[in-house]
């Protein structure tokens, strides 16, 4: 058997995936089945998990130190890596700025394994300037050295491969793959008393809840048909702010739902006639596929690399800030039942058509076999 014929040892590294609500957990998961059925040999690697919607049967845990536990320390980990990388082919680094990411550059040093890292988001300019001075300071001492012996990067969108670029790192390629969405089985929307808009995701300063309150505040008085439903999980005590916001402003007709997963999560997408994401940075937005998957038309904030929206006639996509987002709800919500429901499934069809996960996973495998055995550069993979 020639070696391009050889199954692809692959390893996958996340710091984590039993937050449900966040991107990676997700789309990480799903990146590797879609190898695996590539014919590709793969196991995913991350710390210790409190909660798992599912059993991921290729998934390894190792437990982490409680000393400066935000960086995710595990020598266990570290260890794991270092002998994978012996004998795998390649490396694959899920996000930035925590031990586990910094492990897989150290593992690949010296050996043949490729590296391929996915920023995820934590290279964009609005998540470099959160807690700047500890991590320019992480990346001086750790973080830098690691990611300088990456083969590749993985961008999902034209602004992460930017983001990539303006960090300094031009030296490597970047295969430029959206994530996948799973399309579920289309249901009739449900009608109920109100019309319901809908944010789902974590209550995190980067969403811009704090913006979609304040421009309720200036147009839902004129919508009493509307309810806003602001379902997620908290994120580092954001969620106390926002309720209390919420009573500041006198709001009516707001709903904190908590956090939402599988089954109930999908009902929500599908009962809510406008999905809205007011976020100040995302390098993709799973929420935004997700509620386009369930026929769900979306206003996003061009924080997040959703333009298509609009070619797609599938939602809007607006300047962030108040003003802007407000202008669009009172535009969006004047509309008919019948006129959003033509829009979601606009969206929905866009998503069967070019975000299927069998097509990413294969994108995937192809830049990894154009990393080992060279060969002609796939279309995705930039190399300026």
């Amino acid at each position: 058997m020639n070696n391009v014929d050889k199954p692809i040892r692959n390893i996958q590294i996340v710091p984590c995936i039993d937050d449900e609500a966040s991107g990676p957990a997700y789309t990480v998961v799903r990146f590797c089945e879609e190898l695996l059925a590539c014919g590709e040999s793969v196991r995913l690697v991350t710390l210790g998990c409190s909660f798992l919607p599912r059993k991921i049967p290729f998934l390894e845990t190792y437990p982490m130190r409680p000393v400066m536990s935000r960086l995710g320390f595990s020598p266990q980990m570290r260890d794991r890596l270092a002998s994978a990388a012996e004998h795998s082919d390649i490396m694959h680094n899920n996000s930035l700025w925590m031990m586990p990411n910094v492990y897989a550059g150290w593992a690949v040093r010296g050996r043949p394994c490729r590296l391929v890292i996915s920023p995820h988001g934590t290279l964009s300019r609005w998540a470099l300037n959160q807690s700047a001075w500890k991590k320019r300071v992480f990346w001086a001492l750790m973080q830098g050295s690691a990611v300088r012996r990456a083969s590749c990067f993985h961008a999902t969108a034209e602004r992460e491969y930017e983001d990539i670029r303006t960090a300094g790192l031009r030296r490597q390629p970047v295969c430029v793959i959206p994530n996948g969405i799973d399309t579920p089985e289309m249901k009739p929307k449900s009608i109920t008393e109100n019309r319901v808009l809908l944010f789902l995701g974590r209550i995190h300063p980067v969403k811009g809840v704090d913006s979609l309150l304040r421009a309720w505040a200036a147009v839902g008085h004129r919508f009493p048909e509307w309810e806003l439903r602001i379902a997620g999980p908290d994120s580092n005590g954001h969620l106390p702010r926002m309720k209390a916001l919420a009573q500041e402003l006198r709001l009516k007709r707001v709903v904190f739902c908590g956090p939402l997963y599988g089954g109930t999560k999908l009902a929500a997408y599908r009962e809510a006639e406008l999905f809205v994401l007011p976020t100040h940075t995302e390098n993709f937005g799973v929420t935004v596929a997700e509620s386009l998957a369930a026929g769900t038309p979306a206003i996003v904030s061009k924080g997040a690399p959703w333009s298509g929206l609009e070619t797609h006639q599938a939602g809007w996509w607006i300047d962030i800030g108040i003003d802007a987002l407000a202008a669009c709800l009172e535009e969006a919500m004047s509309k008919s039942r019948s006129e959003l429901m033509s829009m979601g499934q606009s969206g929905r069809e866009w998503m069967m058509r070019d975000y299927s996960w069998e097509r990413m996973g294969q994108m995937m495998h192809l830049t990894y076999k154009w990393l080992l055995y060279g060969g002609e550069t796939p279309a995705w993979v930039r190399l300026d």
